[in-house]
């Protein structure tokens, strides 16, 4: 997605409720893999990669290795405690009203797109090539929605706009993957993906681009189902991400800033009013986020033929998981 189509739609339809047609997105690497104000610093990281391993057994009955291990992108976080103490208290109402007012612009209802498959059926690699296409082009579709329900929509040019939602839409559907439709991803979708079986030569042809996104992926998903991050930190954390004053081409820098360090603060008084006993959360929720932008820039560089295995692969690796939870 250049931006063209969303300056496009958001010149001609915003005033009918955001109907319009979308097309699937084309490959836009984020200018910035730096969140503000976390920073990233690195550390080393190994996470068992079952999935590509028992698929790699199953198909060619070749053993790969139980581990991958990858220059890591670990990050930190100074936490904000003197900014707001760590203590029992109320919420502010102001940060009750902002992430309400974030909760209205979320559309939190299940996926459109069908992902029902007969039993028996064998998915060709084509056939789920194209569903991952329908489900990014009702994702992405559902922030540009999002983005016209924002509480600071009118703060804000079509230019800056369409140079943020251009840049973070895979962060933003990375997401609400993992978050708000993980039931369907990680359920309707994995069921499909169980009935795709790669050939011999797409399993030899799996780059190590492919094998550091699923890496980082099930570390991901693996946080995001430790935390259990609610819908009201969902929202935050998606703002915060979205409002990224160091993208290039942005006019309104300052106020970005101004935008991203409201949201900043609301998420974390909220975190702490809610999870009291838990002190880490706020900053472990924030370092998800410069994983995110990490793994979203990743995925637009792997093959677009070798999505399907990489999904397959990473959704077996997380239903082998919790099934031995």
């Amino acid at each position: 997605m250049s931006g063209q189509e969303f300056e496009e739609e958001a010149n001609t339809s915003w005033s009918n409720n955001g109907d319009s047609d979308h097309s699937s997105p084309g490959n836009v690497v984020s200018e910035s893999n730096q969140p503000s104000p976390v920073s990233t610093p690195s550390s080393s990281r190994s996470v068992e990669l079952n999935g590509f391993g028992s698929l790699r057994d199953q198909y060619l009955g070749t053993p790969a290795p139980t581990h991958y291990q990858y220059l890591p992108h670990l990050f930190s976080c100074s936490t904000h405690s003197a900014i707001i103490p760590s203590q029992t208290r109320s919420l502010d109402p102001q940060s009750h009203t902002l992430v309400n007012q974030l909760l209205a612009a979320e559309d939190m209802e299940p996926l459109n797109t069908p992902m029902l498959i007969e039993d028996g059926y064998k998915v060709t690699q084509s056939e789920l090539f194209a569903l991952l296409c329908r489900l990014a082009d009702e994702l992405l579709f559902r922030q540009i929605a999002w983005v016209k329900k924002l509480p600071f929509f009118c703060d804000l040019t079509i230019k800056d706009y369409t140079c943020l939602l251009s840049t973070t839409w895979q962060e933003l559907i990375l997401l609400s993957s993992l978050i708000t439709y993980n039931k369907q991803v990680f359920g309707d979708l994995a069921d499909v993906t169980s009935k795709y079986s790669p050939s011999e030569a797409e399993l030899h042809r799996f780059s190590e681009e492919g094998m550091e996104v699923m890496e980082r992926l099930i570390y991901l998903y693996r946080k995001f189902s430790q935390l259990k991050v609610s819908n009201e930190e969902y929202v935050c954390m998606k703002a915060i991400n979205f409002l990224n004053q160091d993208i290039q081409g942005l006019s309104s820098v300052s106020q970005l800033e101004q935008l991203n360090k409201r949201y900043w603060y609301v998420c974390q008084d909220f975190t702490e009013y809610r999870y009291p006993h838990q002190p880490n959360r706020f900053p472990d929720l924030m370092m998800c986020l410069p994983e995110v932008r990490y793994i979203a820039g990743k995925l637009v560089n792997v093959p677009l033929e070798q999505l399907p295995l990489l999904f397959k692969a990473f959704l077996h690796s997380c239903k082998t998981n919790v099934s031995k939870e």
